[in-house]
């Protein structure tokens, strides 16, 4: 995509009396990088001057907390309820305004979803007492996770039903907050009136049950955040730009706001003399899938239809968000729907995104694979960090590769993702590197997860492409023996060779119907193995055989295609093994009219996945008719069965035509250590070390290379 396509979005943009260099925002993002304190530090300091070094017009530090330690909805969130707080946010400005970004503080208050006051036993701020939700999203959570997730350890909340003094009180909180964001050197501030945010539930007719001054009607329910605009802008001055933002909607909240309701207060707030709105979307909390279909939508896009509907309906700058790719933000700026696109997942994924759009690069921007691995660590109470970026969050620990001052010569044994990544770091320090793969082709594992998951595919073929614009020398097809390494004689040897996939001592194992996940792999591919040789005909080896040939299993595209209408596999299928890797071939086979059932003995489904990952795509499978059986005990195979016990005891026989284990992935260290023996200095990383999928082969990249300086 070149840059002259872009025209709208990298062109300059107002907001009210501040000019933007271009039309990318940083979204406002709870990130848990500040301090314990609520003061920002080095971390999230560094955290915003990446993105501003990368080219973002404006970045918007997110949820500041006006009444810090109340209404707090994270551990290290960032606190603007007293002046100490001013100079830690006025260094994190300069060092935004130092690489020609500008910077803007939201102004927050948690309300009904502040964890903290929870944790703590303070009582939750709300407008009235709110009903009891339908629903528990915590049963897509895994045991550990649940032990580590905030909410877990909450034994009772107390409600505060606000009073209008208490009203007053908060109008006076959201003031001071913008004197000292003033004071820090914002360009902006934003009021976060959104998300099940304290201002939010005031709209909300679901959480507004008041019947006062401040309930029942839109304009009454508005009231709150009216007053708080208008204390703000009093504050500040009219020339100060002033935005909020707002939900759209609440998915799937029967009785929760609409857009009609969304246009009407946009049409309020604008009289209140905002200079732009964001538009968002919530959701309702208590449904898994849902989390994924708001705010950070795993459906690209969708919340733009509203956004352009309050465009239409005002005249200020309109903020869109939600899973935008860059021409798609082009076309919505050229029709005029938004004025803005602000983003989240994507410059975390690459902070630099907007200078190399800027340079015509698009190629070279590191992808978002949209795999929650960012707000899954929220939930759980960590720190932000990304899957496909592994600096994300540790920008002051882990710097980008610098020139060596010792260049080397390096080999890296294994073409996935950690033997690429790490390869390329290698590269950019200036040594020789030497990329080594048994395969045909690059991408090891990445491959077949792109296969099941296509943003995937995005990851894939940005390392690839990467690879092969560098220094690197990549010898495909090879096997690293010692012998070899010898004769390339390395001052060191990463290995990242991948996991070892052993077939788990299940009774009935060896039966003919029944694939391993490296059969499956195989037999997708077009590449064989005494395994598939025994269990499948001529005709489907001489298929795939055909299809690798020919270079056709190279395009995965090809391959999604070509098995929706045929598979050597029969209408029923069980899959033994609810990880990851199951649950994503539960979902590809069931796209391609299978009957699939998947059983485990573990507790719960979805290792492997990220916590809204896993929330959604569990919910999907049950939908679409997959039978999940998760602790399940005594799995046996038998010939045109899988039978177990479940969960609740009860014995149960699924017919199968064919089963598939996906079970048994460990790390594998048999080469590293026959290099070890054979004299040379190895270093082991990736699956090989222990299975960390993506994120855990990046960020093992990262480190080690780090370590080559």
């Amino acid at each position: 995509m070149p840059a002259d396509r872009l025209d709208h979005l990298l062109s300059p943009g107002r907001i009210g009396g501040l000019t933007l260099p271009n039309r990318i925002i940083v979204t406002a993002m709870g990130v848990n990088l500040a301090e314990p304190d609520g003061t920002c530090g080095t971390r999230i300091r560094a955290f915003h001057e990446e993105q501003a070094r990368g080219g973002a017009g404006l970045i918007v530090v997110g949820v500041a907390a006006v009444a810090w330690p109340t209404g707090a909805v994270k551990p290290w969130q960032v606190a603007i309820s007293e002046d100490r707080f001013i100079p830690g946010l006025a260094a994190m400005g300069e060092a935004v305004h130092r690489h020609g970004a500008k910077f803007a503080i939201q102004l927050q208050h948690g309300g009904l979803v502040a964890m903290q006051d929870m944790l703590e036993g303070r009582p939750v701020w709300t407008p009235s007492l709110p009903e009891m939700p339908e629903g528990d999203f915590t049963q897509a959570f895994l045991l550990e996770e649940l032990q580590a997730a905030p909410f877990s350890r909450i034994t009772s909340v107390d409600f505060k039903v606000m009073t209008v003094e208490d009203i007053r009180h908060v109008v006076g909180q959201f003031a001071s907050a913008a004197r000292r964001a003033r004071e820090a050197g914002a360009d902006g501030i934003e009021i976060h009136a959104g998300h099940g945010y304290l201002i939010s539930s005031f709209i909300s007719p679901r959480t507004n049950k008041r019947t006062d001054a401040y309930g029942g009607p839109l304009e009454n329910r508005l009231r709150f955040l009216l007053e708080i605009l208008r204390a703000v802008r009093e504050t500040v001055g009219p020339e100060f730009p002033l935005w909020c933002k707002l939900d759209a909607e609440e998915v799937g909240r029967q009785g929760g706001i609409t857009l009609a309701d969304a246009v009407a207060s946009a049409r309020l707030v604008e009289q209140a003399g905002v200079d732009a709105i964001t538009v968002t979307a919530y959701h309702n909390t208590a449904h898994g899938k849902l989390h994924s279909a708001s705010n950070i939508p795993h459906e690209p896009g969708c919340n733009l239809p509203a956004a352009a509907t309050i465009r239409r309906a005002v005249g200020v700058p309109v903020i869109a968000s939600g899973r935008i790719e860059p021409a798609v933000a082009e076309g919505v700026l050229a029709r005029g729907e938004a004025d803005f696109i602000a983003m989240g997942r994507k410059l975390l994924a690459d902070p630099h995104l907007p200078r190399k759009l800027a340079e015509g690069r698009p190629q070279d921007v590191r992808p978002c694979v949209y795999c929650y691995t960012c707000v899954s660590a929220i939930y759980t109470g960590e720190a932000v960090r990304c899957a496909a970026n592994p600096r994300t969050g540790y920008e002051s620990e882990l710097p980008e590769p610098q020139p060596a001052a010792t260049p080397r010569r390096l080999v890296v044994v294994g073409g996935g993702p950690a033997g690429m990544e790490t390869a390329l770091r290698l590269d950019r320090m200036g040594h020789a590197v030497t990329l080594i793969e048994r395969a045909e082709r690059l991408g090891g594992t990445l491959r077949v997860a792109a296969l099941a998951y296509d943003a995937n595919e995005r990851l894939l073929d940005w390392l690839i492409r990467q690879v092969e614009a560098s220094g690197i020398t990549v010898r495909t097809g090879t096997e690293a023996t010692p012998a070899l390494l010898a004769r390339l004689a390395p001052d060191a040897v990463v290995v990242a060779s991948g996991a070892r996939r052993d077939l788990p001592p299940i009774p009935g194992h060896d039966l003919p119907h029944v694939f391993s996940g490296d059969d499956m792999r195989r037999l997708l591919f077009g590449e064989t193995s005494d395994s598939l040789k025994r269990k499948t005909g001529w005709a489907t080896r001489l298929a795939t055989r055909v299809g690798a040939a020919s270079g056709m299993t190279a395009n995965l595209d090809f391959v999604r295609q070509a098995t929706r209408c045929w598979m050597p596999l029969g209408k029923r299928v069980v899959i033994v093994g609810g990880e990851l890797v199951g649950l994503e071939l539960a979902e590809f086979l069931h796209e391609r009219g299978r009957q699939v059932t998947v059983v485990d003995d573990v507790p719960r489904l979805g290792k492997g996945l990220t916590v809204v990952r896993r929330m959604r795509l569990l919910d999907e499978l049950r939908e679409h008719g997959v039978v999940l059986h998760a602790g399940a005990r005594d799995i046996r195979i038998e010939a045109d069965a899988v039978r177990f016990v479940d969960a609740g005891g009860e014995a149960r026989a699924v017919p199968a035509d064919h089963v598939i284990v996906a079970k048994g992935a460990a790390g594998d260290a048999t080469l590293a250590d026959s290099l070890r023996a054979a004299g040379l200095t190895v270093h082991l990383i990736g699956d090989a070390g222990g299975v960390g999928y993506i994120e855990g082969a990046m960020r093992d990249a990262a480190r080690l290379a780090a370590t080559f300086n």
